[in-house]
């Protein structure tokens, strides 16, 4: 199977073309630019120690109040226990507000997606009709979240003990070298891991849940059968996105400073920021999808040919 990346983006464009464009139709605009902007909501990361303490500088001294803040920290919960009501009370507000966003979020991709595969400016006929999946897609961006919140907090934790160590132990420049290079190591991996995961399920796993109306444990696992067939065809697609973020960014920044910055000052403004670069989220989404098309008929979101001519002949 010969496996392309230019092609999709091209016809994600000529589809964006059709659906914004010919005609334009400003209606059309907010309607879908709406559902785009519900879909994004969550889219939006040594000194030495040859001496006694006496002899430490000032710089020496950040580092011990660096490295004591936990004990400060806790000491200081223990001594304001109002303060520490009211912060775990806005923790916890918090929460409650992210998941709401996440909720709302999940039904937007499905109703954002729809409209692009349909080539439509529904809003709440998608909303109600793919709750289940919306919802099935909530739990797991839940778990996800927490997941990768536990795990980066694991890895702050391991940089925090290991720096801990390498400042107050003795150790050669070559071992504070490979302990630096393998937090680093560590930090790329998990950023790699994670941002794969976010990429393949937003771009993949939706469309698959959308296309076969099922939950997302088992719309991972038609992907991942697929994914461990092409690797490398997934992969590369993974980069070539990043590539074409980052000339996207170029452009966009290069039209704000065009416009004195107002541009730029109206990207910031929630919905009509999105509204104003819907042909960009349009594109992503339908170069996703028409990617996802190329590995066969049961991965193809788009209604067949034969389904839109079927009601043209029976009206006839």
């Amino acid at each position: 199977m010969n496996i392309s990346y230019s092609r999709p983006l091209s016809l994600g464009f000529q589809r964006m073309k059709k659906a914004l464009f010919q005609p334009f139709d400003l209606n059309k605009w907010f309607r879908i630019g709406f559902t785009a902007w519900l879909a994004g909501l969550t889219d939006c990361e040594g000194g030495s120690s040859g001496g006694n303490h006496s002899n430490y500088n000032s710089h020496s001294h950040g580092f011990d109040d660096f490295f004591s803040f936990p004990q400060n920290a806790w000491d200081w919960f223990s001594t304001h226990p109002l303060w520490a009501n009211l912060i775990i009370a806005g923790i916890v507000f918090l929460i409650v507000v992210i998941s709401v966003f996440i909720w709302v979020s999940s039904r937007g991709k499905f109703m954002f997606l729809h409209n692009v595969a349909q080539e439509k400016s529904d809003i709440s006929q998608p909303w109600y009709e793919y709750r289940k999946e919306g919802n099935s897609l909530f739990l797991f961006q839940l778990f996800f979240g927490w997941l990768s919140i536990v795990l980066f907090g694991c890895f702050l934790a391991y940089c925090f003990l290991s720096a801990k160590e390498l400042y107050y132990g003795d150790f050669t420049n070559v071992a504070i070298f490979w302990a630096i290079a393998q937090m680093i190591l560590l930090l790329i991996a998990y950023l790699l891991t994670m941002g794969f995961a976010s990429l393949f399920l937003k771009d993949f796993v939706v469309p698959i849940m959308y296309k076969h109306r099922i939950g997302v444990l088992r719309a991972w696992g038609k992907f991942l059968s697929l994914f461990g067939r092409y690797f490398f065809s997934f992969i590369g697609y993974g980069f070539f996105i990043f590539i074409l973020s980052i000339a996207v960014g170029i452009g966009v920044l290069f039209l704000a400073l065009v416009t004195c910055c107002i541009g730029l000052l109206l990207l910031a403004i929630p919905y009509i920021g999105t509204v104003m670069l819907l042909p960009v989220s349009y594109t992503y989404r339908a170069l996703s999808i028409e990617f996802l098309a190329q590995f066969g008929d049961d991965f193809n979101v788009f209604p067949n040919e034969e389904e839109e001519v079927l009601p043209i002949i029976e009206e006839s």
